[in-house]
Formats: structure tokens, sequence, C-alpha cells
């Protein structure tokens, strides 16, 4: 239920919209219902009457009918107080109509032989004279009839027409309001990731996240603009039908009121049953958006090691359980779908039949052909909404799974997006005893401590685990230290919002991460904030038109989704001249040049140099050779700085970092 009131909750966001369109649905239904009741009363009234008692009157009228030689009129339209000669019926024996010249007690079982007439009742008997009516007498019967049943005819179109216009105007109102209400769903769903903490895209793969945005936002879509459409049409047309069953005849209404207590049981059956299965279903769907999405990343490796055919059968045990699921959900939905609908249907039209006939025969209160038609008639219209509501299960489930997979993204505590801006600050970095562990468990940093400060460059090194990039996660706030602080200009960075911490932070990562564009985009990143002679600045400062100077469209070359068409260096001298435009206080380089070749290096370096002059600089480096001119190298092992000072220094002691760059570079330096 809590799932059913989250998603009225964003319905609710809209209720002006979705109020006025079932205010006209309403209206539609209530036009449309009324058509049976007018068949009814051209049946009942300007049809079959005819079959009432006439009285032979002195003259014309209005309503009254010349028979051979007499003027006669229907009991039900002479006013009151008019005086009328002997009262004659008109009944119907079979597919004839007979003149009885006396008014008739009862009705029914009647038969003719030898121009009479025998009608029976329960104890009685009675024979009279009767005359055929030829086809033109008959239709002199009818004539005064034909006036009203043109009216109500046209009333009957007329109602169609204001019902298809509602009709078409609820839905209109129902599907737009849907769609905002998912376009704000999915809005949300979007600026929740972009406030969900680092940790979160660490343990949970990048494809079901994408699963989550799409997939299950979709079925979702399916509920507001599918689902709730066809219960709230379905729920107010058979309020609407049942308040016309009882208006017609109680007794009948109360056998179709079974239909709801078997409805209800319907749907609860059908939950315990598909719900389970719905569940398996979106796992699986996330699981193998999740397996697509590492595939076409990894294509260049599973081609490398032939591992096509392995991967092809782990996708298609993935597949195959979906499917195998899906069937299982088919077979359910098969079986309460239209089908039991069906079954239902002819089981009331049975129960229908059996009591009309049971009150035809023993006289009971006898039941019109009006209302008879229209009986059938609603009862037809009655399941139309009940079908409707059932075929409609499945997106029901499928959407309260899907729901609950959208909310519990959006429930993840995530960090508030501040706007404004903070004062540049100088850059003074302080490590104080900072211990960190990811888990809670297993420490990745103990007690380290260090100070870099304005224009200084600060590397890192050690073996991979041994902590260093965590250091780097921690003064960009990506996480938050266990215990001891970090300080920026002598200031607690959990002070102030992480966005104005970043504000003034730039990185180059070691596969630098390039977005659908140009190379002008990607080193403005669309901010307004920098300019186009800003871009240009960067780039020609960072060296980059030794590298890409030779491109066609310039600084407007097409950037294709992580610049694939671009090399490693060309893409790393774009990262630089990223980090160089913004101006950050604070740069980290992580592991910057590890994957470019000698003479890239070279130009990356005197990058290096102009990205790092003026602000506070930390390299993490594998390649020692890349950071001799460092102010500050710390040697990191298991967590715990073991070594630090400057190359020299380092060297001179013989420690850690004299081993590590022995092995790097040989003995002979």
């Amino acid at each position: 239920m809590r799932i059913m009131r989250r998603l009225t909750q964003y319905a609710l966001l809209y209720k002006r919209s979705i109020l006025l369109a079932l205010l006209m649905l309403t209206v539609a239904v209530a036009a449309d219902l009324t058509g049976p009741f007018i068949a009814k009363t051209m049946i009942d009234r300007h049809i079959v009457g005819i079959e009432r008692t006439w009285y032979e009157m002195p003259g014309k009228g209005t309503h009254v009918v010349l028979f051979r030689g007499h003027f006669y009129e229907r009991s039900d339209t002479v006013a009151l107080g008019t005086k009328h000669g002997a009262a004659v019926t008109l009944i119907q024996v079979g597919q004839n109509f007979y003149f009885v010249p006396q008014a008739l007690p009862y009705t029914t079982n009647p038969t003719v032989s030898n121009g009479k007439l025998t009608v029976r009742a329960q104890h009685a008997t009675l024979t009279v004279p009767v005359v055929q009516l030829t086809p033109r007498e008959l239709f002199a019967f009818y004539r005064p009839e034909i006036p009203a049943l043109w009216r109500l005819a046209g009333l009957y179109f007329s109602l169609l027409i204001v019902s298809a216009g509602f009709t078409y105007g609820q839905k209109y109102l129902l599907q737009v309001s849907a769609n905002r209400v998912m376009q704000k769903m999915r809005q949300d769903v979007f600026a929740h990731i972009q406030r969900l903490p680092i940790r979160y895209f660490d343990n949970t793969s990048s494809g079901k996240i994408v699963s989550r945005i799409t997939n299950d936002t979709e079925a979702i879509r399916d509920f507001y603009v599918t689902v709730l459409a066809s219960v709230f049409s379905g729920v107010i047309n058979m309020v609407g039908i049942y308040i016309a069953l009882f208006v017609l005849d109680i007794s009948l209404a109360l056998i179709t009121m079974l239909l709801i207590p078997l409805l209800a049981m319907w749907i609860l059956l059908y939950r315990k049953y598909a719900a389970d299965i719905n569940r398996k279903i979106r796992s699986l769907l996330s699981e193998i958006n999740a397996s697509i999405n590492e595939i076409i990343s990894g294509v260049p490796i599973i081609r490398a090691f032939n591992r096509e055919e392995r991967t092809l059968a782990e996708f298609e045990t993935l597949n195959d359980s979906f499917l195998n699921h899906q069937t299982r959900l088919l077979a359910i939905n098969s079986a309460s779908g239209y089908n039991l609908t069906s079954v239902l249907r002819n089981i009331f039209f049975i129960a229908l039949l059996s009591y009309f006939g049971w009150r035809y025969f023993h006289l009971t209160g006898l039941i019109s052909f009006g209302t008879l038609y229209a009986y059938v008639d609603y009862l037809n219209r009655l399941f139309q909404p009940v079908t409707g509501i059932v075929n409609q299960l499945a997106n029901l489930e499928q959407a309260r799974v899907s729901a609950r997979r959208v909310f519990e993204l959006l429930d993840n505590p995530g960090v508030d997006v501040v706007d404004g801006t903070m004062p540049r600050y100088r850059g003074d970095v302080e490590f104080r005893d900072v211990y960190f562990s990811y888990d809670g468990d297993k420490p990745v940093l103990s007690g380290v401590s260090f100070t870099a400060r304005k224009g200084q460059t600060v590397a890192v090194v050690g073996h991979t685990g041994s902590g260093k990039s965590s250091i780097m996660n921690l003064l960009f706030r990506f996480y938050d230290a266990t215990s001891g602080s970090i300080t920026i200009d002598g200031q607690d960075i959990r002070q102030f919002p992480a966005q104005f911490l970043r504000q003034y932070m730039g990185i180059v990562l070691q596969d630098p991460f390039l977005f659908t564009g140009t190379i002008a985009s990607n080193v403005s990143l669309n901010d307004d904030r920098v300019s186009r002679n800003d871009i240009e600045r960067a780039l020609r400062d960072v060296g980059a038109a030794r590298l890409m100077g030779h491109l066609e469209h310039g600084w407007n070359e097409p950037v294709m989704e992580k610049g694939s068409t671009l090399s490693t260096g060309q893409r790393q001298i774009i990262s630089f001249a990223r980090a160089l435009a913004f101006d950050p206080a604070i740069l980290v380089l992580d592991e910057a040049t590890s994957n470019v070749d000698t003479e890239t290096e070279s130009v990356i370096q005197e990058a290096l140099d102009v990205v790092k002059r003026g602000r506070t600089t930390f390299i993490i480096a594998h390649r020692l050779s890349t950071i001799r001119n460092a102010d500050l190298i710390l040697v990191l092992e298991k967590g715990r700085i073991v070594e630090r000072g400057t190359h020299e220094q380092l060297m001179e002691a013989k420690g850690r970092y004299y081993q590590m760059y022995q092995l790097q570079i040989g003995s002979a330096v």
C-alpha cells in the first residue's frame, strides 16, 4: 500500500487536470448509459406498447387511429375526463397481430385457431373472437408513434456524440497528466542520481541504474497512462451501470452484484501468484541490461581472449531465465484474462435468462421486453470495464514492482545540491591523523598526516592498494574520513557543501572521460563560465595543437562516446585543457601519463608544467621519473605514510622509495 500511496502522491501533483478528466468521464458515462433507457422506452412504449388496451373514440385526434370505420386511441394517451367507447385490445401471436373487440384481463400463453384467441392464466382460460391485422392496418396503429421514435432516436445519437466528445477530452487529459507525472518522476530520479554518494555507484552496476531510469520508469508510465485510465474509466462505468441496473430491476441488479466479490477475489489471487514472478522479471531485466553494458564496454577484451562463445553462453543463461519467467507470467495472464471474463459473462447471462424465464412462467412480476433488452445491454457493457481492469492486472503488478525499485533508489540518502558559490580558497591542504575504511571494517588509511601549501606539488606513490586514490577520494569528499580531519586554508572541508569545495578543484584521470560533443564542449563541459577564449587559451597552453592541429574541424571536431575516435594522448591533452580552463586552486593528476607513449608523454609533461603553475597539485604516479621535481613525495604502504620528502632526500635514505625507483629506472641512475 505504501507503493500505491507514493504513486498516488505523484498523481496528485496534477490533480486539477485529473479531476477535470474524471468529471468529463462521468458526463461521458452518463450520456452513454442513458442509451439503453431510451431504447427501453422505444421498445416498451412505442413498439410493444401498441399491445395495450385501446378505446373507441368519437372522432379524429392526434393519437387516434382509423380502423375499419371506427376511431381508436391507446389508453395511455387518452386525456383524463375524455369520453370514449368500448375497450379493445391488440395482441401478437407468433408473427401476426390480432384485433380483439374487448379488453383482456390477462394475455399470457396466447394461441389462435379458427379465428378465435385463447389465453390462459394459472386457473382460468378465456376464448374470444379475433380479427387478423393486415400489414397496412398494423402500420396504421404504429403511425402515431413514429414522431416520438424519431425524437428518441435523435436524442440517442446526440448523446452518443456528447459521450464521444467527453470521452476524447477525458482520455486526452488523463494521458497528458500521466505523461507529466512521468516527466516529473524521471526528473526526480535523474536529479537524485546526481545527489547519490560515490559509494552507491561503487556497489551498483551502471546497467542496473540505467534499467531503473529507463525500463522501470517506462513500466510506471504504463501504470499512469494505461492502468490508471482503465481503472478510473472502468470503476466509473461500473458504478453508472449498477445504478442503471438497480433503477431497472432490483432483483436482477442484486444477481449481478455477485460480480464484485468475484472480481476482488480474482485480483487477490492474481497478485498472489504473479507478484513474485514480476519481481524476478524486473530483476532479470536489470541483470540483462548490466550484462549488455559490461559486454559492450569489454568487446576488445572479449575478442582478444576468444571469450565470444563463453560470453554468449552466459548471456543465453540470463535470457533463458527471463523467457521462462515471462512464459510463467503469460500462462497466468492467459488463464485470468479475457477467457475467464467471457466465462463469467456467459454464467451471468444464463442466470439472467433463467430468472427471466422463471418469472415469465410463474407470472410473478413479468419483466417487459424493453427492460430485458436494456438489462442485456447493460450486462454486456458491465463486462467491458471488467475485462479492461482484468487485462491491466499484469501492467499493474509490473508497475508496482518497478515503482518499488525506483523508490528504493530515491530512498537512498543523498547529498543536497546547494546553489550559490563561495570565495576562491588559496589551496593550503592539511591531513591530520586521517583514518578511513570503505566498509567500516577493513582500514584503508591509518593515521595519514601531511601538509601541502599553495603552489606546491605533492606526489603520492605506493603499490596497488596502498591507499593513494583513497586520499584523493577524501580530498574531493567523495567519501568522508572515519576519523581525523582534512582542512583547506585551515577550515575543515566538512563544514561547507561538497559542491562549493569542488568548485575550485580539478582532476585529470588515468583514463580521461570525454562526453559526446566536440573538443571545445569537452573542455568547457558546456559551462557558461568558460568562454570560447578560455577554451582556446587552455588548449594552446597545454600544447594541444601539436597533437590535434591536423583535425579537419579544429576545436569543433566531433567527439564520439568516451572519445573513441581520438588517441589516448589526445584525450589526455583535452583533459588537461579542461582542468586549466576551470582554473582550479587544487589539481589532482591521477596516473595522468601512465597510458601514453614517450613522445606524447613529453608533450603532456610540458602541459603539466603549465597546469601546475600557481596551484596546489597532487600527483598519483607509478612512473617515478615524472615526479622527480615534486616538492613533497609521500610513500604509502598499507594505508600508512612510511616515507616522505623530496626525490633527493628519499634517494639518499635508500628506503622503500629508493627500492621502487631502482626497480623502475635501474641501478645506473
